[in-house]
């Protein structure tokens, strides 16, 4: 086994990559990433000499988490070249990038915290608490929430992006390592390293609804695009990939892969997976259609993670024990470069490139509030266009939908009402502002009981690439026209 480079020590809590050095066995990577004994903080290396501009890339980028720099490395994936790196929290080691392709989150082991990156100018934008040793991050579809499993505390934390704060806390296995979320948002797959199994959670809920058992010390956890399977790496004895059918939450099949499975991921079709060996410092291909390895690709030492980029015609496979990143073809399956200069790189995400076509998602919000003890007592409600990016808004029109029966007064300006539909035109907004517009339902109008109103995103310029917040809805309830609750 290669051992782990040598490094400056200091005081501090023990980081996993120089785990090995005395340990003598790889195998312990998985395992050991819940919280441990102290030992020393390793220096930041080979990244003095990156720089990070005050804007992102203008191609595709990879994000690279260092663990022994607490930095990330923006590489090129062009050239695949190192281009810059910008400095985070202690120890990153996840990172993902949401569905807008505007954020990056990224996972500060010994700092408790999520670090928040704007991919338009990789500048840190905020920084979130979560629990104890946080490992993986994993966005929801819509974007709207990002899940961090805390190997620490045995919890995963469930943070609002809209918010960057933590809005739940869903307790689950020993040492949560992976997590992944269904392609539907319904349901979030957390592997437990520390107790064998992967936890299965309700999103709608926030909590634990299956525990299925799977192999020893499962590390890497990964949903196919379809959201047909889950597949595991069970990183010590065991040395396989544990497939479990999402439709019961049963492991239907153990794939053997070689000698310390830890990451695994699909490309975009699902008709590949691959799995990164760190015993054996390769990655393995997996034809998904028989849940059988077809090719076996050596890399640099201790392989940690493997991502395949937007295009497909390649996977990143970062080598954490010798500082590489091994770019393999995926036509080949053969390495065709090796990216040198990292620090302990472990979580890889890509920035896809920017399309050519402009976009603008437009955030629908309604509340409602009662205005009683009036001559016409009312509900006032309050419709809200967020633009979230990237690009400004130039128009937009929302739609909302009244109970049978009412009709709206009191129109802001842009609005227009037929029947039970309330329209409003919206102007330009620019990209993180919001625009409101008010309307009135008078109270005598309604029926007594639940009162709900629903509005929807109906139009817009430019393009809205993210239908998952297009629209929204506010209830009341009316027990006399004088006593009503929203």
């Amino acid at each position: 086994m290669a051992a782990v480079p040598a490094r400056p020590l200091t005081s501090g809590p023990a980081r996993p990559g120089r785990l090995f050095a005395g340990l003598g066995r790889r195998l312990t990577w998985g395992r050991r990433l819940a919280p441990f004994a102290a030992a020393g903080a390793l220096t930041l290396s080979g990244l003095a000499a990156l720089t990070t501009p005050a804007h992102a890339a203008e191609g595709p980028s990879a994000y690279v988490a260092n663990f022994h720099g607490d930095a990330l490395t923006v590489i090129d994936t062009g050239t695949n070249e190192a281009v810059r790196s910008i400095g985070v929290g202690n120890s990153p080691v996840g990172v993902a990038v949401d569905p807008a392709r505007t954020r990056a989150y990224v996972t500060n082991f010994d700092d408790k915290t999520v670090s928040v990156i704007d991919t338009r100018t990789d500048a840190v934008t905020a920084t979130v608490p979560v629990g104890g040793n946080p490992l993986s991050v994993a966005f929801a579809p819509s974007g709207a929430r990002a899940y961090v499993a805390n190997s620490g505390d045995e919890t995963v934390s469930v943070i609002d992006t809209s918010m960057n704060a933590v809005t739940a806390t869903v307790p689950v296995g020993g040492s949560p390592n992976g997590v992944a979320v269904t392609p539907s948002g319904a349901t979030a797959y957390v592997s437990n390293n520390g107790t064998n199994t992967v936890s299965v959670i309700d999103t709608s809920t926030n909590t634990v609804t299956a525990t299925v058992a799977v192999g020893d010390a499962p590390s890497g956890v990964a949903v196919s695009p379809s959201g047909d399977v889950a597949y595991v790496a069970n990183n010590s004895d065991d040395d396989s990939v544990s497939v479990i059918d999402t439709a019961t939450n049963t492991v239907t099949t153990d794939i053997a892969v070689g000698s310390g499975p830890h990451g695994v991921s699909f490309d975009s079709s699902g008709a590949r997976a691959y799995v990164t060996d760190r015993g054996s410092d390769d990655v393995k291909v997996i034809d998904t259609s028989t849940h059988s390895v077809i090719a076996t690709v050596p890399v640099g030492a201790g392989p940690a993670k493997v991502e395949v980029n937007p295009a497909g015609t390649a996977a990143y496979a970062t080598n954490v024990d010798d500082d590489t990143v091994s770019v393999i073809d995926t036509s080949t399956n053969t390495v065709s470069t090796t990216i040198t200069g990292l620090d302990g790189p472990y979580g890889i995400a890509f920035v896809p490139e920017p399309s050519s076509a402009s976009a603008a998602d437009i955030d629908v919000k309604l509340t409602a509030q009662p205005r009683l003890g009036l001559l016409v007592p009312y509900l006032s409600y309050t419709l809200s266009a967020r633009n979230t990016g990237p690009e400004a808004v130039t128009s937009a029109t929302l739609t909302v939908k009244l109970p049978r029966g009412t009709s709206a007064t009191g129109l802001a300006l842009g609005c227009t009402a037929a029947g039970t539909t309330v329209t409003c035109a919206y102007g330009a907004i620019a990209d993180n502002a919001s625009a409101q517009k008010t309307f009135r339902v008078p109270l005598h109008l309604l029926s007594l009981g639940q009162v709900k109103v629903t509005a929807q995103r109906t139009a817009s310029a430019p393009t809205d690439p993210n239908a998952a917040n297009d629209s929204a809805s506010a209830s009341c309830t009316a027990v006399s026209v004088v006593l009503v609750t929203c």
